[in-house]
C-alpha cells in the first residue's frame, strides 16, 4: 500500500476497530518498504501482489497510479489495481487493463458497496471480458458488512459467469457457500489467507469440508495478507501443512496455481 494508507492501517488495527471485530491485531511486521521487500524475498516468494483498496469515492484512480508506479519499480510486483462504484470507474478500470494490470483488487466490507451495483456494469464486463482475475474480500469475517457473505457474489456472478474472483480467506466464516460458488463457476478461485491458523483458530475451519478443499486443489492459492498479519509469515505454511492434504497439493495451493493462474515461469 502507499505509505500513508498503510500507517492509517495500521492505526485501525492498533485500535481493534469495529472492522476486524475489536481483537487485538499486532502487526508482525511493521517495517519500511524496503525492509518488506526484502523479508518477502528472503521468505522464497517469486511473485506478490499490491494490497490496494479504496474505502470512497474518487480514491481508486490514485491508488492506481501508485500502484502502476510500485510494479514499475518492483519487478517481482505483478501490477494491481482496484475499482469503486463511481461514475468514473469505467475510464481508469480501461486505462489500466490498456495498461497492463495483471490483478483486480477489491475489499467488500470496508468499501461497503454491493459487488453488483449497477454503477459496475461495465467495469464487471470489461474485467470479465479481460479474464483478469479479482481478488475480494467478499466473506462476513472478521466482522459482518452490509454486503458481504455469497448472497451478493451469487448475484454478480449470475450475471457475469465468466468473472474470475479469487475468494480472499476462503470466504470465511461461509466456508461451505464459498465453496459451493467454486464448484458451480470455473472461474470461482479461493485463497487462504490466514486461515488455519492459530490467530483464525485452526478448528473454525468445518472439519467435514476438507475433502472438497483437497479435491478443488487446482483453485486454491496460498495467500498471506503480508505485512499485516498478527503471527511469523512462516505459521501460515505451517498451518497448512498441517491439513495433511499431501504433497502434491501444498505445492499446487503454495506454487503451481498461482503460477499458471499468472503465467510465472
Amino acid at each position: 500500500m502507499p505509505e500513508q494508507v498503510l500507517r492509517k492501517v495500521w492505526g485501525y488495527f492498533d485500535a481493534a476497530g469495529p472492522l476486524i471485530g475489536h481483537r487485538e491485531w499486532p502487526i508482525t511486521y511493521r517495517d519500511e518498504e524496503e525492509v518488506r521487500l526484502k523479508t518477502l524475498r528472503g521468505f522464497g516468494v517469486r511473485a506478490f501482489t499490491s494490497m490496494v483498496y479504496p474505502h470512497k469515492p474518487e480514491m481508486a484512480a490514485w491508488l492506481n497510479d501508485w500502484s502502476a508506479d510500485f510494479a514499475a519499480r518492483t519487478p517481482d510486483c505483478l501490477h494491481t489495481s482496484t475499482f469503486y462504484p463511481e461514475p468514473t470507474a469505467p475510464a481508469y478500470v480501461r486505462a489500466a487493463i490498456e495498461g497492463g494490470t495483471r490483478i483486480f483488487k477489491l475489499h467488500i466490507q470496508v468499501g461497503d458497496y454491493h459487488p453488483a451495483d449497477p454503477r459496475l456494469d461495465e467495469v464487471w464486463g470489461m474485467v470479465q471480458d479481460a479474464g483478469i482475475p479479482v481478488v475480494m474480500h467478499c466473506g462476513s469475517g472478521p466482522a459482518a458488512g452490509r454486503f458481504t457473505g455469497p448472497g451478493p457474489m451469487i448475484e454478480l456472478l449470475r450475471r457475469f459467469p465468466r468473472l474470475r474472483p479469487i475468494i480472499a480467506h476462503m470466504g470465511t466464516p461461509e466456508y461451505s457457500e464459498f465453496l459451493d460458488l467454486a464448484e458451480s463457476y470455473n472461474g470461482v478461485l479461493l485463497d487462504t489467507t490466514m486461515n488455519f491458523t492459530d490467530f483464525f483458530d485452526a478448528d473454525d475451519f468445518p472439519r467435514a469440508e476438507l475433502p472438497r478443499v483437497r479435491d478443488l486443489g487446482d483453485r486454491i492459492l496460498f495467500g498471506s495478507d503480508f505485512p499485516n498479519i498478527p503471527y511469523p509469515y512462516g505459521h501460515a505454511l505451517f498451518a497448512l501443512e498441517r491439513l495433511e492434504l499431501g504433497d502434491d497439493w501444498l505445492r499446487a495451493v503454495c506454487h503451481d496455481n498461482a503460477a499458471s493462474v499468472f503465467n510465472i515461469g
